[in-house]
């Protein structure tokens, strides 16, 4: 099968959508951008094909009696066992890395129980790891450095102190190792992982599903075998990659294959919504506004300049004054009762007008809500010189994932523009790699 990839490399996370000769989607992958953009963007393009494994094994399922009005359960149970797989082939890797890295410390004598520490945190891991991808855990990150180190931290504190050794050591050992670990992809063949996944699945399905549970999963795992063997046999063949987004010029790929982020986030939003016209994009770094055409075509558009007021990383950075999850701002700020005014977009001096806040007494929950509307003012300045919002408009980029954001720019389009169709898609945050998997597409096709 003939596949077609655009790659996102943004500030914070970089994204790839993989597309079909149709156009159809068949996956998409994210991750966590790294100083090594190489290693971004080979495993941002490994969760899309992943995803598009998926996409493929929901087709050869789909006629399984077996799985009648149980295919999503199944395959959601068969993800989750997937990526505890892979979560615990990363474990091992983290562990031998680490392990290396201790081999090669001095440490008064202290080298053997230092090793025999880290096999204890690790032995932890394994074992908590089965609790953390357990059906309707709810995991702030999916991404592995986060799990992984959160719980590290949680298991190798007491071990040090019932072993007698330095926790700043321990950390030391693992800082090395998790920056080796996470700049390199998952190895190992997927085909082997998927079935592992699948004999736990089905397992899984079958105890949950029957009262007599060794029968039906012995149904259960005859019946999806063949089709996901079958579906694993099918080759995803990369015919055309296209990179795009701020890191755009250090991806491995020839000119050709580059294009803009203002041409492909137009082009991605008219494939979302083919009525859009206006675009605004709030990523991590920058601010766009784009007016395209009826065909995706970028007529016009305005960006902010290198001043990261008003994007994600202003709201990252006011997380993390106010010792909070990025993800928790939205939530927080539609709680407030009042709009406070906020003076200044400025990220340098966000902190101090917070903290000033907070000391006169002011809740956090108000300030937020100021916070959040700033934020869509500035963005709202840049929409006007691109043209203003022409019906339909579009709104992209991990901001589009906050409600407060949302509700704040809901309320300053209607008073500036009347009633405008806002179209907000939940898989906004890949809109420029969906446009460069398009172009990707036509430069082979059209």
């Amino acid at each position: 099968m003939r596949c077609f990839i655009g790659i996102d490399l943004g500030s914070t996370t970089t994204k790839a959508v993989v597309m079909d000769e149709g156009g159809e989607v068949l996956g998409r992958g994210i991750t966590n951008s790294r100083s090594n953009y190489d290693t971004a963007a080979a495993v941002s393009k490994q969760e899309a094909l992943i995803g598009a494994r998926f996409t493929l094994f929901r087709r050869a399922l789909e006629g399984v009696p077996a799985l009648s009005g149980k295919l999503d359960a199944f395959l959601s149970e068969l993800e989750r066992n997937f990526r505890h797989v892979q979560f615990l082939e990363q474990l091992d890797d983290l562990e031998a890395t680490s392990l290396k890295h201790s081999s090669g410390l001095r440490f008064l004598g202290r080298e053997k129980a230092l090793a025999e520490a880290l096999a204890e945190v690790f032995r932890q891991l394994r074992h908590d790891s089965a609790e953390v991808f357990a059906p309707g855990a709810r995991r702030r990150s999916d991404f592995f450095r986060d799990i992984a180190g959160s719980r590290f931290m949680a298991a190798a504190e007491p071990t040090c102190k019932s072993a007698g050794l330095s926790f700043d050591l321990m950390l030391n050992v693992y800082d090395k190792s998790i920056i080796e670990v996470e700049n390199r992809p998952p190895g190992g063949a997927m085909e082997g992982k998927f079935l592992k996944a699948l004999g736990n699945t089905a397992q899984a399905c079958g105890a949950e599903w029957g009262s007599s549970a060794a029968p039906v999963a012995a149904v259960a795992a005859d019946a999806v075998e063949q089709p996901v063997r079958a579906a694993l046999a099918i080759p995803l063949e990369e015919t055309y990659v296209v990179g795009t987004g701020y890191g755009r010029v250090r991806l491995p790929f020839p000119k050709e294959h580059i294009r803009s982020e203002i041409l492909c986030h137009g082009l991605g939003a008219h494939m979302m919504y083919a009525g859009t016209r206006t675009v605004l994009d709030i990523g991590g770094q920058d601010t766009k506004s784009i007016q395209v055409d009826k065909d995706g075509i970028v007529e016009n558009f305005q960006m902010n300049d290198r001043c990261a007021a008003g994007t994600g990383r202003y709201l990252g950075y006011v997380a993390d004054e106010m010792n909070m999850g990025l993800h928790e701002l939205g939530p927080l700020a539609l709680k407030a009762q009042k709009t406070l005014r906020i003076n200044s977009t400025c990220t340098v001096f966000a902190g101090a007008e917070l903290r000033d806040r907070l000391a006169l007494g002011d809740r956090r929950e108000d300030i937020l809500a100021g916070l959040h509307r700033a934020i869509i003012l500035r963005a709202m300045s840049i929409i006007s010189r691109s043209g203003g919002i022409r019906d339909q408009f579009t709104f992209t980029g991990g901001v589009a994932k906050n409600e407060a954001a949302v509700r704040e720019l809901g309320k300053l389009v209607k008073e500036n523009y009347g009633d405008v169709t806002i179209n907000i898609n939940p898989d906004s945050i890949y809109t420029g790699a969906l446009g460069g998997s398009e172009f990707a597409r036509r430069a082979v096709t059209a």
